[in-house]
């Protein structure tokens, strides 16, 4: 049996043919849920619930609102699900009539598994794809919004408020999350939900242009402004002009060019290399950064005033691993769209077991990584489904698989401690203090499930599973694991931060089984 890859509302006013189709939804692999009548699934699908129903199994004949009147209430609330519409007279003048009011295809009363079980999966096919195709049209054009990213995790739900809010006005926005989160993504949805969706969204990797280069690209120069420079060059600042600035991997920039970007949000104006007077520029700048900023501008990397004009409005991200939630949804968005790339259609969902792996896997690169992980999937998979077998690499680091069902629906809170610094304005990316303490109040005692799950990013868990205080060696291990992960093997870097040498820092590899595979002569070979 496959994974659960879709919700469906089941509409008929029959209690005995609902419970069929809820079986028989059951058996195909999919969650369900029921509508009496035709108001209440108007009612669902106007709702709070609307998001997560991927299709609707609409009955004709109904008391009152009819499946017509329906389709017809649907179509003018511009609500696109697609519907499958059943009835038990099947004549060509009710098929017309249904497909002229919105529906997708039409099955007669009593309808064969197979024949429901086909429909239902090429309209959640056709659903997916049409859904990628949109996404790429609006992020191409500058019009995606929030109502396109796909997501069913309380964690980023909170993101897109905040992305929703910020949309609405000039201020600059800071973008923090780990790699492959979708940083760009939601810079690209407060663009498309913004006043400036019209205009261009300009996007710049900082940590891919050479250093003796970022000035000219971000902007521009004059023609003979240097060596080599033969002709005028508008820089990404001119062409954001009116539209909006997204600088990716900000705190990668030189500190000379920091200077001029600082300049740039302060007086909205530029200097080209080699122009005679400043150019004036209309931008909307959002950045984003895989680093923290703060410690950054501790060590002096990255300059204390450009560092508080960017960190205005914070957003951070939460990584993949804190909001498993996600997966099935993203496993079976990117399933569908590589089925249909690689011409693979028998490929339709993905086992339980499966699915279960990959939400036992802690996911380091996030979401691109989950997409590239699923794409190989799909090329080995010659089955019509996903399996374990089609996930190797993922199977080989994962030494406990936790069932889905035992996961939790949202991050649970727990006591953690977090490993640097936390700037004041970040506040507004989490829970919001409270205004005033309250010294009296004691916290009730977490639940013993409270202490099973890993800690945000940035963050150590302070206690084990059973609530007690964690041994300093566990802590230090995974400190040290921790280090090497950010600094990417950089062994030098990792002496550095952890503040001890390296004979100290390879003697504790040791100590702790680490130093098999570990990348020790990376550093010297950059």
């Amino acid at each position: 049996m496959q994974s659960p890859i879709g919700k469906i509302l089941i509409v008929d006013d029959d209690p005995i043919q609902r419970r069929l189709l809820q079986e028989a939804v059951k058996k195909f692999g999919h969650r369900s849920k029921v509508a009496e009548n035709g108001a209440e699934a108007v009612a669902v699908m106007t709702g709070p619930e609307a998001a997560d129903i991927d299709l609707i199994i609409l009955d004709m004949v109904m008391p009152e609102l009819d499946g017509i009147g329906v389709l017809t209430e649907l179509r003018r609330r511009k609500i696109g699900t697609p519907v499958i519409v059943q009835t038990a007279h099947g004549g060509i003048d009710a098929v017309v009539t249904a497909m002229n009011a919105g529906a997708q295809d039409f099955v007669v009363k009593p309808v064969g598994a197979e024949r429901l079980d086909v429909s239902i999966r090429n309209l959640l096919k056709v659903s997916a794809l049409e859904g990628e195709i949109t996404r790429f049209r609006k992020q191409a054009s500058g019009t995606l919004t929030f109502d396109d990213i796909i997501t069913r995790s309380p964690a980023m739900e909170r993101v897109i408020n905040l992305g929703r809010r910020a949309a609405s006005s000039n201020i600059p926005i800071l973008i923090e999350g780990e790699s492959g989160v979708g940083k760009e993504l939601i810079a690209s949805a407060i663009q498309g939900s913004s006043e400036r969706k019209s205009r261009p969204l300009v996007t710049v990797n900082c940590g891919a242009i050479p250093d003796n280069l970022v000035e000219s690209i971000l902007f521009g120069h004059e023609k003979g402004a240097f060596t080599g420079a033969v002709d005028k060059h508008v820089g990404k600042f001119q062409e954001a002009h009116g539209g909006t600035l997204f600088l990716d991997e900000v705190g990668e920039l030189p500190s000379d060019v920091q200077v001029k970007l600082l300049r740039a949000l302060q007086e909205g104006e530029i200097d080209p290399i080699g122009a005679r007077r400043p150019v004036k520029v209309d931008f909307r700048l959002i950045s984003a950064t895989n680093r923290r900023l703060v410690d950054q501008v501790k060590e002096g990397v990255f300059r204390e005033d450009l560092y508080y004009r960017l960190n205005v409005f914070p957003i951070w991200i939460p990584p993949l691993r804190d909001r498993l939630e996600d997966i099935p949804v993203l496993t079976r968005h990117f399933l569908t769209r590589f089925a249909a790339e690689e011409g693979k259609p028998q490929v339709s969902g993905i086992a339980p077991d499966a699915l279960d792996l990959l939400q036992s896997y802690r996911w380091p690169g996030n979401i691109r990584q989950l997409e590239n992980t699923v794409f190989r999937a799909v090329v080995l998979c010659d089955g019509p489904a996903l399996t374990v077998d089609d996930f190797p690499q993922v199977a080989a680091s994962v030494d406990k698989i936790v069932p889905s069902h035992s996961l939790p629906h949202a991050a649970p809170s727990e006591p953690v401690m977090r490993t640097d610094p936390l700037p004041e304005v970040r506040e507004t990316t989490s829970v919001p203090a409270a205004a005033t303490p309250a010294p009296a109040y004691t916290p009730p005692p977490p639940s013993p499930d409270a202490f099973r799950h890993a800690a945000p990013f940035g963050f150590m868990r302070s206690l084990d599973n059973e609530g007690h205080v964690r041994k300093l060696e566990a802590m230090e291990e995974e400190l040290i694991r921790l280090a090497i992960d950010h600094y990417s093997g950089r062994m030098t870097e990792v002496a550095k931060r952890l503040g001890i040498g390296r004979s100290t820092l390879y003697r504790k590899l040791k100590d702790y089984g680490l130093d098999e595979g570990t990348p020790n002569g990376k550093e010297d070979a950059a």
